[in-house]
């Protein structure tokens, strides 16, 4: 949010620097980002000044350029070549001398010298749009003969020098989103630090009716969504041009004025926060308001010139006969305020936040006035804004306030009543702060000391505060006034022994599993848990059906909770591929969301019971393994390099991989995967090449391969692992090859299963090195060359040992998979 320096200080006369007014604002909360000098005619006018023609003549090589000589107030008289019709000699004009900076847009240039048309000019006769004073490209600009000649031109058009501060706003924070709030905070910080300060609040004494003939009356109001609903309306209005006051007023925190009734609610919406809404009287049917929604389907056109469907959700400003404004989030096309308006109606309201957040998301819409209604507003206030509106379009627009102030406001918000004592605010603080410093600070900040007793206070808080509802709420208050710097330190160290808890232990392993990803070439990616709901549409893996959906979406591809960490991934590798960048290796930590069938339970003590939370661990492969390189040729990244990834780190982690079964299966996400799960059936981990339907949808041409690990249900099946050291064997390892022809339907994992079945002593690992499927074998057969590794850790083995072992291991393949000998 712009807040503008010179402004703020029409409610807090203060001698701070525009940065020390940062630094003030950032360390009470206000964070200020940047100071920015704006002047209200760009560039300040530098360089200009005024000047008398003395001469002007036909130029002798052009048809419509004339020879000038000026008088700027120098040494000598300068010669300028000018092309305005209406130059003459005598006239008084501003010049741009050499070296003056000029804006066309975005664009800057310099008045050099130069030579036109064989004849020199020393500089410039302005034009009103060339230095930005108007729009006017007629002629020149001739001033009255009376001004001083060599008078600045910054001078003469009484350009204002300005400084606006960017302060960001936290979404608890609605009452420091206008220019008296800020002062109002300001004020606080200035009065604790012994500067005596008094705040000045925009006054609305000159209020009265001028007219008691009957005005524009609210019908009726719906009390959920609009809480309170005021107006009052304005006849005899001439709409035009602002003043230049509120024009500066407005730009300086680039904002563009309109005109001089809607730049009065744009500039009461900075001064004080409370959006308002002005309607063409004459546009409302039956000369009465209604706030209510709209049946579903009703088409409405906005401002902007879009026809919009609104749904029953839709809080909305209607007349008798027609919806006319989207109440709190945009104007109607056919209701606002034009240059034929003579007679208006003012609208001053607070509406419901959720209301308000619901209708402006759905339709993609951010105003300034949703992003105040969104964050909850002070239904008191209304009535004394719309006065300060009204005195303000009186001032500018000329009008009779017609009629009483129409206001509904049936539940009447009292302040809020908070208790504290002196004892929590030291222990929440840390220090001892005096009881009177604790007053002195309440009562800067507005909030009402309603009773005290020698151990606290109680206090009444004022409701624009939303965000100050507990005593916790009043401690922070008092804080960030008091200085967060102001709390002492002192030597002692105080310290409580605590204990490894599991969480400790997951984020201890994610760190060694991400330096060792780290370390094998990947790269850690973190997308966002939302997701859109069109990636499950069709799955039966996951079917959307199974999305945790959000009520209030920020947009239609962020309404669901994602199922896997898979789609957030496929997004980066094509962002990736489409900056030209295609050999990738990512991971990714985060949380996955799923529903249960049953759904949500009804139990107030149980909300979360339909759903389910599980952490996870995906990997990414795509492109090449190496690439241009002279000792390899290149080589395409593949599954099984994903599936030697997905081994090291279950054997980081100490799972035993005897104890796990492996599955292969193919559905609508992988082409070719499979599973790795615990002999109870629990799921480790789950990888293999990504079908290219889903990646296709992606953008993404090339083969990717991925693997999700259920981090959680590692950690469950690690929790009791531990780490075995033993010695490095003495006696050699042997290696016996065998050639095994067997049908197409077997897997190297029976193999393998079953050489761990003949013996668990001597036989340490098997390992193939070749598949053959083609000619020369038998119809529906392949070959497989594996290698076998024995070794026995107490002495060396004989030919008569592994040659029985051998012997029983071709018997048992031959017997259980039908296995033969090449």
């Amino acid at each position: 949010m712009n807040i503008s320096y010179n402004w703020l200080r029409d409610y807090l006369p203060f001698d701070l620097t525009p940065d020390e007014v940062a630094a003030a604002l950032t360390s009470i909360g206000l964070e200020t980002g940047s100071v920015e000098t704006v002047q209200s005619v760009r560039g300040g006018l530098a360089g200009l000044v005024t000047g008398r023609v003395l001469t002007c003549t036909a130029h002798p090589n052009s048809d419509h350029l004339h020879l000038t000589t000026v008088d700027v107030g120098s040494d000598e008289p300068l010669k300028i070549v000018c092309g305005a019709p209406n130059v003459a000699a005598g006239q008084m004009v501003v010049v741009a001398v050499i070296g003056a900076k000029l804006y066309d847009g975005d664009k800057e240039f310099v008045i050099k010298k130069s030579k036109i048309r064989g004849e020199e000019s020393f500089g410039m006769i302005c034009a009103e749009d060339e230095i930005g004073v108007g729009v006017s490209h007629d002629g020149i600009i001739v001033l009255p003969a009376d001004t001083p000649v060599g008078l600045p031109a910054a001078e003469y058009y009484k350009v204002e020098t300005d400084h606006v501060l960017e302060v960001d706003i936290t979404p608890n924070r609605v009452d420091a989103t206008s220019h008296y709030g800020v002062a109002r905070d300001l004020a606080a910080y200035l009065q604790q630090r012994g500067t005596p300060v008094a705040l000045q609040r925009p006054s609305t004494e000159g209020f009265g009716m001028d007219d008691p003939s009957p005005a524009i009356v609210i019908e009726s109001v719906d009390s959920e969504g609009c809480p309170r609903y005021s107006g009052l309306t304005i006849r005899g209005v001439t709409v035009r041009e602002s003043p230049e006051w509120l024009r500066r007023r407005l730009t300086a925190i680039g904002l563009r004025p309109i005109n001089n009734v809607v730049d009065v609610t744009n500039y009461v919406l900075h001064e004080l926060g409370q959006p308002l809404h002005a309607f063409d009287a004459a546009k409302i049917a039956g000369g009465r308001i209604q706030v209510r929604t709209m049946p579903t389907g009703t088409p409405f056109t906005t401002l902007d010139g879009i026809e919009r469907t609104l749904t029953a959700d839709d809080l909305m400003i209607c007349d008798a006969e027609k919806p006319m404004c989207i109440g709190g989030v945009f104007g109607g096309l056919d209701s606002g305020v034009t240059a034929s308006t003579t007679d208006i109606f003012l609208e001053s309201a607070c509406f419901n936040p959720t209301w308000i957040r619901r209708t402006a998301r759905r339709f993609g819409l951010s105003t300034d006035a949703s992003f105040r209604f969104e964050r909850g507003l002070d239904p008191n206030g209304t009535i004394e804004v719309l006065k300060r509106a009204a005195l303000l379009i009186r001032e500018v627009a000329g009008g009779r306030i017609t009629g009483e102030i129409q206001d509904v406001y049936p539940n009447k918000v009292e302040p809020y009543a908070v208790d504290i004592t002196y004892r929590k605010i030291d222990e929440t603080i840390g220090q001892t702060i005096p009881p009177e410093t604790v007053k002195s600070i309440l009562r800067s900040l507005e909030i009402e000391i309603a009773h005290e007793t020698p151990e606290g206070l109680s206090l009444r808080v004022p409701v624009y505060r939303i965000d100050v509802r507990r005593d916790v709420d009043v401690i922070e208050d008092i804080l960030r006034i008091y200085g967060y710097n102001n709390v002492a330190f002192d030597d002692r160290v105080q310290s409580t022994l605590s204990y490894r808890t599991p969480t400790d232990r997951s984020q201890r392993l994610e760190s060694l599993i991400s330096e060792q990803l780290c370390g094998a070439g990947f790269h850690e990616i973190m997308n966002n848990s939302l997701t859109r709901r069109a990636n499950y549409e069709g799955l039966a893996t996951m079917p959307a059906d199974a999305c945790v959906t959000l009520m209030n979406p920020l947009s239609a591809d962020l309404n669901v909770m994602r199922q896997t960490l898979l789609f957030g991934g496929l997004q980066t590798i094509a962002h990736n591929i489409n900056h030209k960048q295609r050999n990738l290796r990512f991971f990714e930590f985060g949380n996955c969301y799923m529903r249960r069938a049953e759904g949500p339970s009804a139990e107030a003590d149980t909300p979360l019971k339909g759903f389910e939370e599980e952490h996870r661990l995906g990997l990414w492969l795509s492109g090449t393994r190496t690439e241009n390189s002279w000792l390899h040729a290149d080589e395409q990244t593949s599954v099984y390099e994903l599936k030697a990834y997905v081994e090291n780190i279950l054997r980081r982690l100490g799972v035993d991989e005897k104890k796990t079964v492996r599955r292969t299966f193919t559905d609508e996400i992988y082409s070719s995967g499979m599973t790795i799960e615990t002999a109870a059936g629990r799921t480790l981990a789950t990888f293999g090449i990504v079908d290219r339907r889903i990646a296709r949808q992606a953008d993404i041409d090339t083969e990717v391969s991925f693997a999700e690990l259920s981090w959680t249900a590692l950690m469950k099946e690690t929790r009791r692992a531990t780490t075995v050291f033993s010695e490095i064997p003495k006696f050699p390892e042997v290696r016996r090859d065998l050639a095994l022809l067997v049908d197409t339907a077997v897997t190297f994992a029976e193999i393998e299963q079953t050489a761990a079945e003949t013996d668990r002593k001597l036989l340490r690992r098997v390992v193939l090195f070749d598949v053959y499927e083609g000619k020369n074998l038998p119809a529906g057969k392949k070959s497989y060359a594996v290698s076998f590794y024995l070794q026995d850790a107490e002495r060396t083995l004989t030919d008569r040992r592994i040659d029985d072992l051998m012997a029983k291991l071709r018997r048992n393949l031959e017997s259980k998979l039908g296995a033969q000998l090449r």
